[in-house]
């Protein structure tokens, strides 16, 4: 698949089937995802990934109820590390160890589009809730939880803004 073609065709999935999906995909998904671009090269980002059924229920429970987070086959939970980023202070913490997780998502939902498997971004969850079910340390933030599995029907394409909407040149 091209990589134009794998942006193009890239949803958020919420219903997946319960094949399995291996830890070999998952690892070069993880590997890929490590690839992405990173403030000083610090690479201030960790994955938590969770098949346990009982550790996925806490997550559905810390991320609001959405139960396609307790129903995908694999969650991936993709973290800050502020003691990796804490070279850049407050900006660091704040901005950089964000962008670091962002850039590595996005890389992790493409390769796995690109294998056929769906995934979706959750950001709406209590990240207390979220630290505690996975005992994260005090300097890792959860940032985005990635329900993974195979999808069990097409996704649909939302609708985005026309480049005139979002695009200026040179100034505002």
């Amino acid at each position: 698949m091209e990589v134009d073609e794998c942006i193009e065709g890239r949803t958020s999935v919420r219903v997946f089937r319960q094949d399995p999906v291996s830890e070999e995909v998952v690892n070069e998904a993880l590997r890929m995802a490590n690839l992405a671009p990173s403030a000083g090269n610090l690479q201030a980002r960790d994955f938590v990934v969770v098949r346990n059924s009982s550790t996925k229920r806490l997550l559905m429970e810390a991320a609001l109820g959405q139960d396609f987070v307790l129903k995908a086959p694999v969650v991936i939970v993709c973290c800050a590390n502020l003691k990796r980023i804490e070279h850049y202070g407050d900006r660091g913490r704040t901005l950089y160890c964000l962008q670091d997780v962002a850039a590595a998502v996005e890389n992790l939902m493409l390769f796995l589009h690109g294998k056929g498997i769906g995934s979706v971004w959750v950001g709406a969850f209590k990240e207390k809730g979220a630290s505690e079910a996975l005992g994260l340390p005090g300097h890792v933030r959860p940032v985005a939880m990635v329900p993974v599995g195979y999808p069990a029907e097409d996704g649909v394409r939302r609708r985005r803004l026309q480049l005139e909407q979002i695009v200026h040149r040179e100034k505002w």
